[in-house]
């Protein structure tokens, strides 16, 4: 039975849990890190969550960054769902930072102001300086792409460049998904997935900057026939829940 026909169709948002960069503060990118012992105590507990609530899945996608593939192997292991269909994407990385990558945050703002750091962190447009050509951190450079064409790779993304590798994605591989009825998990990047919320309501570029998703919480979309939807957090302690207009 097509579920999207009769009932909403849940597709949960997760941002990895804490990396080991995200404890020491440095801006991450493509940067391949893993998860802190913490990182991977919120991992089971937001499968521990998911399970609590009933939630079970058809499909998962995920990032090809360590972080993210990491999170999704514990929550499903706490799901009971290992042998769950994965489709590993680069377009579900987190955006890449260029030579910003594995520079503290705090030392960034001292250098250069904290309104930089904002601006370099929550614009939509702005680019950090990418990395050269010859740097050893240049993506290109690399073997954990080898089956991409190299001019596909990036140097360095603004949030709206994000958005745009991602979203031929959704539509592509992740909503045909949602429109046959399946529940679908993304585990994915902070700056990733508000790329994706950012396109999915229609942001403003002004809510965009402003809008932030805490590491390890299930975000959670419930769509419904016709794209109306609407989104919360299952950690809401309220249990609040807002209706969206989704344009498809």
């Amino acid at each position: 039975m097509n579920r999207a026909r009769t009932a909403t169709v849940p597709v949960v948002l997760l941002r990895h849990a804490q990396s080991v960069w995200n404890l020491e503060n440095r801006f991450t990118g493509w940067a391949d890190v893993g998860l802190t012992e913490a990182g991977r105590a919120e991992a089971r507990r937001a499968g521990a969550l998911l399970r609590a609530h009933g939630y079970r899945f058809d499909r998962a996608f995920v990032s090809r960054l360590r972080r993210s593939t990491e999170t999704l192997d514990i929550v499903l292991h706490g799901l009971g769902q290992e042998d769950l269909p994965v489709e590993r994407s680069w377009r579900l990385n987190e955006r890449h930072y260029g030579a910003l990558e594995g520079l503290n945050k705090a030392a960034y703002a001292a250098t250069h102001g904290a309104r930089q750091l904002e601006r370099v962190r929550r614009g939509l447009h702005e680019r950090p300086p990418p990395l050269a050509p010859d740097e050893p951190r240049y993506v290109r450079h690399r073997d954990a792409y080898p089956d991409l064409d190299p001019s596909l790779l990036p140097a360095t993304e603004s949030l709206a460049d994000t958005a745009a590798r991602l979203w031929p994605y959704w539509e592509a591989s992740i909503a045909p998904a949602v429109a046959r009825g399946e529940r679908v998990l993304v585990v994915s990047h902070g700056n990733t997935l508000r790329a994706l919320v950012m396109r999915l309501e229609n942001m403003s570029e002004h809510d965009v900057e402003r809008f932030e998703i805490p590491t390890g919480v299930p975000l959670v979309f419930e769509f419904a026939p016709g794209g109306a939807a609407r989104r919360y957090y299952l950690a809401d302690a309220a249990g609040e829940r807002q209706t969206l207009s989704i344009k498809q």
